[in-house]
């Protein structure tokens, strides 16, 4: 049986706690701990993903490959993160006083 498509989840959830930043968005640094657990979470499907298909326990490879995108993507977004981080921070070291 085919699983039905999860709907997705945003990366970083408002709280009602965060007050004042509430209204200017998320952090980034909350933005960025986000990414590294979507990360820290995508890899870990896969690799379950992976060792269920190499013992037998998976019979289509179909889930394997979804579980493979799904973390390709979520690094590739937090390479992204990473690189504009330190562009601004070169941005920022350029500008003289």
């Amino acid at each position: 049986m085919i699983a039905p498509i999860q709907r997705l989840e945003p990366l970083v959830q408002n709280k009602e706690s965060q007050g004042a930043q509430q209204a200017g968005g998320a952090s980034f640094g909350d933005v960025f701990r986000a990414a590294v657990e979507n990360v820290r979470e995508t890899d870990a499907e896969r690799s379950q993903a992976s060792y269920q298909l190499v013992t037998g326990q998976l019979d289509n490879p179909v889930p394997l490959m979804i579980a493979a995108a799904k973390n390709e993507t979520a690094v590739s977004l937090l390479v992204q993160l990473r690189n504009k981080a330190v562009e601004a921070y070169n941005e920022v070291m350029r500008i003289s006083m």
